[in-house]
């Protein structure tokens, strides 16, 4: 095996070997169970959008669904059609959305800071999407208004976006020393950043009125009960922009795995892959926290499950990641709005529901590589 012995960013020697990477891949290969996982996420795929919109208090069936799309005006009555296509559709297509950039967004920081703890809601990013969307709801009115009449529809989620991005420029700014990004640190601060941003929110909760104050109950515990085709507007460009520049960010992410320094000795651009990572994140997450509130552990869970099955290798989690985080998205709001019917549970407890628990299980397994 061939080793190389290279000069560090801070000129100190180091010794790594670039065929490593490769025999790793070798050993163990999981090509064709990814290859065969991804294709059955696509099919699962289309069945929970299927199953979201098929499944209430309409009649209407999935054959009934699909032989409408298919030309058969009939097979639906206008009830039926103005349920399914005004008021499940969108809100099973928002999920899927929302679900697979959350996912998305969790396996690009776990691979960036090459551990399974990080995550757009542990870490801040959220709560800084989510300070960006309440300043647009609460100042758009006022101070706010010539930005708002500018941008229109994309007001909110690009407001988000400001916010989460700056939240995850200040997370990492703060973790990283020396080239070295500390998770412990990166732990904490996420925790100040995120309590400073709840404590900025509360204030401009308490400066609301009451018809903001309901926009704002919104955001609580996340929620697609107001999905509507205009919010997939506005979301949906920025949310499938993120996913154009996963595949360039693939290869980087596998190179960064043996670290920073023989990442840039195999010819990987790390600062410019670390920017295009908090971009893409930020852009992800604060389209998400636009239109669906705050939700949590969807990108913690999604993508350590699926390193368990189809392994590390980013080619193929960052795509498997957007299909099942989108298809887990939907069941869960399937089950907020049947568990109580008529009544809704907010997405947000079933999803903490499940992530609690599965967060806790991640720390006891990583916590002889925790040094908190």
């Amino acid at each position: 095996m061939a080793v190389q012995d290279v000069m560090t960013t801070d000129g100190k020697r180091s010794m790594f070997s670039i065929a490593a990477l490769r025999e790793s891949h070798r050993v163990g290969d999981r090509t064709r169970i990814a290859a065969l996982v991804i294709a059955l996420l696509v099919i699962g795929s289309v069945f929970s959008l299927l199953f979201s919109v098929t499944t209430g208090a309409s009649d209407a069936s999935m054959f009934d669904v699909l032989a409408n799309l298919g030309g058969q005006a009939d097979a639906l009555t206008t009830r039926d059609r103005i349920i399914i296509f005004d008021i499940r559709m969108p809100r099973a297509i928002l999920g899927f959305l929302v679900g697979g950039s959350l996912a998305v967004s969790g396996a690009v920081m776990q691979g960036l800071f090459r551990n399974p703890l990080a995550d757009p809601g542990l870490v801040g990013v959220s709560s800084g999407a989510g300070f960006g969307a309440v300043i647009m709801i609460v100042l758009g009115g006022s101070i706010a208004m010539p930005v708002f009449n500018l941008l229109g529809i994309y007001a909110l989620p690009l407001a988000a976006f400001g916010g989460g991005l700056v939240t995850t420029l200040l997370l990492y700014r703060v973790a990283t020393s020396n080239g070295q990004t500390s998770i412990g640190t990166m732990l904490l601060a996420g925790i100040a950043l995120g309590a400073l941003t709840g404590a900025l929110t509360g204030l401009l909760t308490y400066m609301a009125n009451d018809q903001q104050l309901r926009d704002l109950t919104f955001w609580g515990m996340g929620s697609l009960a107001g999905a509507t085709w205009m919010k997939i507007a506005a979301a949906a460009p920025i949310i499938l922009a993120s996913y154009i520049v996963l595949p360039f960010m693939a290869r980087g992410l596998n190179a960064i795995t043996l670290g920073e320094a023989a990442a840039f000795h195999m010819g990987v651009p790390v600062q410019r892959l670390k920017n295009i990572a908090i971009v893409t994140v930020a852009a992800a997450t604060g389209a998400s926290v636009a239109v669906s509130g705050g939700i949590g552990f969807v990108g913690i869970v999604v993508p350590h499950v699926l390193r368990m099955v189809i392994g590390p290798d980013h080619r193929y989690l960052l795509p498997a990641s957007a299909l099942l985080g989108g298809s887990l998205l939907i069941f869960a709001d399937v089950l907020a709005r049947t568990i109580v019917a008529p009544a809704e549970l907010p997405i947000g407890i079933i999803t903490a529901a499940v992530g609690g628990p599965f967060f806790l299980w991640i720390l006891l397994r990583q916590r002889s590589r925790l040094a908190l």
